[in-house]
């Protein structure tokens, strides 16, 4: 006779470890690039507190604030062929035809384009809008104008990649914007990126422009809002025309 082992019972949840799996839920994971600067405005606000009160909320609301921009929330990607997700969190600030940066290497004609800008409040970390391979790495060095003008994809300080899949050519650029003043990269040339995958961050507000084959329809406006990595920005196995759009 074979005797089945004795199920153990769960001992039941108590309130406070209820209420911890909640904040648990809550909580969004901080990216390691934000920790020393997170440590840096909970010891400035420390002194603060120390010298006067009111300064020192002051400083742990930065402090907050700080721990917020990091913040680096796991996202769900649609995987089927064919689709492009937005690289950032932000709102799309341009969706036209534009010439791609020569550092590129994707020709003088001018190609699909969508830029979103990402103000302080967004989260920065940046995800390839597609799978493939990394053929291409480019740092320019350069301005630090408000990233929503135009003229920031051209003057601003950035960091450039051209992803390759069997859809073609893909552009995607990191691009300091007023207050930022760093552009993190994770990956590296000839790596392969997953659709979604997380490879860089940019410190206090900035834009990602994506340069899309020609003939690509993008599927967003102007002033819409995108996920990273989950917001489709065009799908290259789609042949309509470029959509429409009503704001309000």
């Amino acid at each position: 006779m074979v005797r089945r082992p004795r199920s153990r019972k769960q001992p039941p949840m108590s309130a406070l470890d209820d209420v911890k799996a909640s904040i648990r839920k809550v909580m969004v994971p901080i990216h390691p690039e934000g920790r020393i600067f997170i440590a840096a405005f909970a010891i400035v606000a420390f002194i603060l507190f120390l010298i006067w009160q009111p300064l020192g909320w002051l400083g742990a609301g930065l402090t907050i604030w700080c721990a917020l921009f990091f913040r680096n929330p796991d996202r769900v990607t649609p995987m089927r062929d064919g689709l492009v997700m937005s690289g950032a969190d932000g709102v799309v600030c341009d969706v036209k035809a534009a010439v791609p940066p020569p550092e590129l290497g994707l020709g003088t004609a001018p190609l699909p384009r969508v830029a979103v800008f990402m103000n302080v409040f967004d989260v920065h970390v940046n995800r390839a809008p597609i799978g493939g391979r990394v053929a291409k790495i480019v740092y320019t060095p350069g301005k630090f104008l408000n990233a929503d003008l135009d003229k920031a994809s051209e003057d601003n300080e950035r960091n450039a990649l051209v992803i390759e899949n069997a859809y073609g050519r893909f552009g995607v650029i990191q691009i300091a914007g007023l207050v930022a003043r760093r552009i993190v990269c994770f990956t590296r040339e000839q790596e392969q990126l997953a659709p979604g995958e997380r490879f860089g961050l940019i410190r206090f507000g900035s834009r990602v422009d994506h340069y899309l084959p020609a003939g690509a329809v993008p599927l967003v406006g102007v002033g819409q809002r995108t996920v990273a990595g989950e917001t489709v920005i065009c799908d290259l196995t789609r042949t309509d025309d470029l959509r429409a759009f009503r704001a309000g």
